[in-house]
């Protein structure tokens, strides 16, 4: 027996929010999907999840929201760490920060494991990702082959290194946190279905996201700006995973993207 599961990629602000509520019914449908994840951490305007959004996408079908370097961004966000079991940051956060890094979820099909990461490389000094996989991933073990993980993180070699390290022991592995989906969608040798990014649920008339004229000046000028969410050319991206749940290998991975880009505009 095979559990479908859905992921969709970062959220950011209103356009992605709307993205999703036009497209996870109708995804949820299509792919059967018996789990629901979505990354949260940028859909109260690109800075965090507060209760407000996180109830908007359980209502959708969403069963678990994962975090990142931006879940801490609202105050808001961190309240609503404490009291929703449902919405997760990454685990190897230092000891006392709120919130759980993993949860275990009830299916159809039986239990999964969700688990939230963060890499180190470019990123804030956090505790290792690498450790924390490993001594996490032989205590979910015990409940359920199932395991997926969110590796929030810049680096493309990191995220390839611990997709490496957790091959056969965990069934999905994505990356998020660039906001741009790569096209490697692949299944390791161990059973580990896996890509880089998925990319990001938004406005693409943007910098990941944010106005593009802000976005050029913090390069121009190496001074803040001030954080806009865009609001053009939304698309929503994600993946598609079919695991296996009594090897807990995955046997379909599939990205998606929509709409797909137009690429034969007219050059002026």
């Amino acid at each position: 027996m095979n559990m479908n599961i859905l992921f969709i990629g970062d959220i950011v602000g209103k356009p992605g929010m709307d993205m999703a509520a036009m497209w996870i019914p109708s995804l949820e449908k299509k792919y059967r999907a018996d789990l629901v994840i979505v990354n949260a951490e940028n859909t109260a305007d690109g800075k965090g999840c507060t209760e407000k959004e996180g109830q908007v996408l359980f209502n959708l079908g969403a069963h678990v929201l994962t975090g990142g370097n931006h879940t801490w961004d609202k105050f808001q966000s961190q309240d609503y760490l404490k009291a929703e079991k449902r919405a997760i940051r990454p685990m190897n956060y230092p000891k006392g920060a709120y919130g759980n890094g993993y949860t275990i979820v009830e299916t159809k099909k039986g239990k999964a494991a969700v688990l939230n990461l963060q890499g180190r490389t470019f990123m804030a000094a956090i505790d290792c990702p690498f450790r924390t996989a490993e001594w996490i991933l032989k205590r979910i073990a015990q409940e359920t082959k199932v395991i997926f993980i969110d590796f929030h993180a810049e680096a493309t070699a990191e995220k390839l290194a611990l997709a490496n390290f957790v091959d056969g022991t965990a069934s999905v592995m994505v990356g998020t946190h660039t906001h741009i989906q790569t096209a490697d969608e692949r299944i390791f040798p161990k059973g580990l279905g896996y890509i880089t990014d998925t990319g990001m649920t938004g406005p693409y008339d943007s910098v990941i996201g944010m106005k593009t004229e802000a976005a050029v000046n913090r390069f121009l000028f190496q001074t803040p700006q001030k954080y806009q969410t865009a609001t053009d050319q939304n698309h929503l991206c994600g993946i598609f995973a079919k695991v296996d749940i009594t090897t807990g290998k995955t046997v379909e991975i599939e990205r998606i993207l929509i709409p797909a880009f137009d690429t034969n505009v007219p050059v002026e």
